[in-house]
């Protein structure tokens, strides 16, 4: 469906004013019983969720949805009190906290209760009620004291989820692992308006018109949450996200997007941000202030990781070149372009010269690595990565290696394929220093089932001495840490066409203590 020029604000009654005020409802922490009149309806329809963990608190969410793909989720205007419960032990004999969350329409009824007061590095399990009605259990873990050592640390990440284009098994395979922590790193839902796709649907507007207004993302976001496999992954560990491009449309950049003049985009992209607030287990501190989102934040495991969520979309110049595949130039070169923004930038290289913990991670959008998509001497790269910002990309690896960062690693998505590479100070040598380890994950299902090597990675591997493995399938990145060695693990699908796919392990890729780089890939 074609972009359009239309009234950005045609939007429902207060949700235009809401969008770009960034009001929110009351959060009452007392405790409370359970209590309320029964309601047939089940109002927990998209599930619960639980992200952003801290040695003493989590974020647990969930949206009253009991129709979840009509207006306010089938919900009235009235206000609404939600009781909520963490306890020490799944059957919730152990209740340690306790309290009542108040949400409305402004807010599209979701729920997110910060709660504090909780024991370092150790499961609770949680839940919600409202009108008689429980809601599933999901399980949650904070994070180690800051001080701590931590023997080992399971993380999954992901991204990339494009609905119509396949069956998220690959989200069945991540619940059934033992990860401490998952990281989406951006694609959770698609703007595209389709009329067809893998999966089987109506013609109803919630899928085949492009999302523009506050209502049409909320509406996305429940199609997109209805799906029991992306449920069963959400209550299993906590997530700590960040978003990249479709949350609001393809390849924006800052305020700029051919789709509308930036007065206009700027409405948009506060629609786009307070959906993806109202559907993410987040905290206050990123609540969207009108088309504004604080995002960027660190998260500390111990002295074994500390891992730095970057935003490379709301900060980013305009791509190079007017976008798309190209040769590096001028343009690229330039250093008042930059992908992360001035304050971001100094904020990580800040950030690294007072760190001090084993692992120093980047979770962030798209890869860092050159990728030269073009067999030969010629150089096409993509001038949406880090490649159309070389600027950018030579400070932040120049600073890492300045500040002598101990075991540098990024982990990304966004291409739809698996690329794990070294991260050299100077992409054009092939012998210059390597300062770190890249692990770029694939899609949940973005691009139907792929194979195991097309001709595009086959010439990114002969084209790019750096990289050390390539894949073109569907799947996730599982990743097992302890202070010796990091090890990612490539799960990937046979086929996300059909339900019941086969998911196996494509390459184990190893980095190792005080040795940048991949040390080790066992295909």
């Amino acid at each position: 469906m074609p972009t359009t020029r239309r009234n950005f604000l045609t939007v429902s009654g207060a949700a235009a004013a809401l969008a770009l005020s960034g009001s929110l409802p009351e959060i009452k922490t007392a405790a409370a019983g359970w209590t309320g009149r029964v309601d047939r309806r089940d109002p927990f329809t998209l599930g619960v969720a639980s992200g952003d963990p801290l040695p003493d608190a989590v974020v647990i969410w969930t949206r009253l949805a009991p129709d979840p793909l009509a207006p306010f989720g089938g919900m009235d205007r009235r206000p609404v009190e939600v009781q909520w419960q963490v306890a020490e032990d799944e059957q919730f004999r152990r209740i340690v906290r306790s309290g009542t969350a108040r949400t409305g329409p402004e807010a599209s009824h979701s729920v997110h209760v910060d709660v504090r007061g909780l024991r370092p590095w150790r499961h609770y399990w949680y839940r919600f009620r409202v009108n008689g009605q429980l809601s599933p259990v999901g399980r949650t873990k904070t994070a180690p004291a800051y001080d701590a050592v931590v023997p080992e640390l399971s993380l999954a990440f992901a991204s990339c989820q494009a609905w119509w284009e396949g069956w998220y098994t690959a989200y069945a395979d991540m619940a059934k692992r033992d990860h401490d922590v998952v990281f989406f790193l951006g694609d959770y839902i698609y703007e595209f308006g389709i009329d067809r796709g893998i999966r089987p649907h109506s013609n109803e507007p919630y899928i085949t018109q492009q999302t523009v207004t506050l209502d049409e993302y909320r509406q996305r976001y429940a199609a997109y949450k209805l799906d029991p496999d992306l449920q069963s992954a959400h209550a299993k560990a906590p997530w700590i996200v960040t978003l990249d491009d479709h949350e609001v449309v393809d390849n924006w950049a800052d305020e700029a997007h051919p789709s509308a003049p930036p007065a206009q985009f700027r409405v948009r992209r506060a629609n786009a941000f307070r959906a993806y607030w109202e559907h993410m287990p987040l905290r206050l501190a990123q609540l969207p202030k009108g088309p504004d989102m604080q995002l960027y934040r660190r998260i500390r495991y111990g002295r074994l990781a500390e891992f730095n969520v970057l935003d490379t979309r709301q900060y980013r110049s305009d791509q190079a070149y007017g976008d798309g595949t190209k040769a590096p130039g001028p343009e690229t070169a330039d250093p008042a372009r930059t992908i992360t923004g001035d304050a971001q930038e100094k904020w990580l290289l800040d950030g690294w010269a007072a760190a001090q913990t084993r692992w120093n991670v980047l979770a962030h959008q798209t890869a860092i690595a050159r990728l030269d998509t073009k067999d030969g001497p010629e150089v096409l790269v993509p001038m949406d990565t880090w490649d159309g910002y070389e600027a950018s990309r030579n400070r932040i690896l120049g600073g890492a290696a300045q500040r002598k960062v101990r075991n540098l690693v990024s982990i990304a998505g966004d291409l739809h394929r698996s690329v794990a590479s070294d991260l050299k100070l100077d992409f054009n040598d092939p012998a210059s220093a390597t300062v770190g380890a890249e692990f770029v994950g694939t899609s949940i299902t973005s691009g139907i089932d792929g194979e195991d090597l097309d001709a595009g990675g086959a010439t990114l591997l002969r084209e790019n001495p750096h990289m050390k493995f390539g894949n073109f399938q569907r799947g996730y990145v599982s990743c097992s840490i302890t202070p010796q060695r990091w090890i990612s693990d490539y799960r990937v699908v046979d086929k996300v066409s059909v339900q019941g796919g086969t998911v196996s392990t494509r390459a184990k890729l190893l980095v190792e203590d005080g040795r940048p780089g991949i040390a080790e890939v066992q295909k």
